[in-house]
């Protein structure tokens, strides 16, 4: 496994690491798995059926918090009545917040702490002292935001201290690397990919729309990696090596449910070389986003 420092922090983390939103009962076993396999950075959030994710993540790293990274998010407040959730940016709720979590997750401090999503409109300033202070608490050791919208990060750029974005990032949604990667690789800003299969467009589900390509140019990237992959690496982490191929990205956030899937991902199998990188940036054009620019 690879490691790399996520942005201007001290953490390094390993290239590819453990989205647990997906995480079940009897989950210990691929969390204990994963470690040995070399993955050391697991993330969750509070939102994740009601906070019951953390819980299980915080369960499963007992014994082994020095050997891990914990990655959490707030900003999504649950309604009394269980019936959805609104969203709440604001400095008292996230103090509020962090406690849920560091309870659920069994720990005293949380490595990195991310804003859950976001909007222009938000409190930004607000939102920021709200991790700062948790900083100087020494409740978090860093923050950072989870957002796909240029205009938010640019932002967070200009005003706080973020040193991570978790955006979506695959062959499918190249938007990243026209919008966000360049400005975030400039000001050495981590970045943690999540989506690299598509939601298993790129691997085993039917091609259909997606975003703004057709069903054919979904068919035309499938197949690009298909040609790419073979014995020596599956199509599953042929789309992972995508990902991983562009500098600014630190590390493929991968949704992992099975045995199968974790041993897959975390396999060691080899990178794309520049032919391959060019037959798949050459099947489907780069679209930017169209909103929140």
């Amino acid at each position: 496994m690879n490691y790399h420092t996520l942005g201007q922090s001290s953490l390094k983390i390993s290239e590819v690491s453990f989205g647990c939103m997906s995480l079940h009962s009897g989950g210990e076993e691929l969390i204990h798995r994963a470690i040995d396999l070399g993955i050391n950075y697991f993330d969750t959030a509070d939102l994740y059926d009601k906070g019951t994710n953390e819980s299980l993540l915080g369960k499963a790293l007992q014994g082994r918090r020095d050997k891990v990274i914990i990655a959490t998010k707030a900003g999504n407040q649950w309604r009394e009545d269980g019936s959805g959730w609104d969203w709440n940016p604001r400095k008292e709720y996230i103090l509020s917040a962090v406690e849920g979590s560091l309870l659920r997750l069994k720990t005293d401090y949380i490595d990195l702490y991310q804003l859950h999503g976001g909007t222009i409109e938000d409190p930004i300033d607000e939102t920021i002292e709200a991790f700062e202070l948790l900083k100087q608490q020494g409740k978090i050791r860093y923050y950072g935001i989870s957002s796909i919208r240029p205009n938010v990060i640019r932002e967070y750029i200009k005003r706080s201290n973020i040193i991570s974005v978790m955006m979506q990032y695959s062959l499918l949604d190249r938007r990243p690397e026209i919008s966000c990667l360049p400005l975030l690789e400039k000001h050495n800003i981590g970045v943690l990919a999540r989506g690299s299969v598509a939601k298993g467009l790129l691997v085993d589900k039917p091609a259909a729309p997606y975003l703004s390509y057709t069903k054919e140019e979904v068919q035309r990237a499938k197949e690009a990696i298909e040609a790419v992959s073979g014995p020596q690496r599956l199509p599953a982490q042929s789309a992972l090596k995508y990902v991983l191929m562009h500098s600014a990205v630190t590390s493929a956030v991968v949704g992992i449910r099975t045995r199968q899937q974790l041993e897959e991902a975390a396999a060691n199998v080899p990178r794309l070389n520049a032919t391959e990188y060019e037959q798949l940036t050459a099947a489907v054009p780069v679209r930017d986003y169209t909103e929140h620019q």
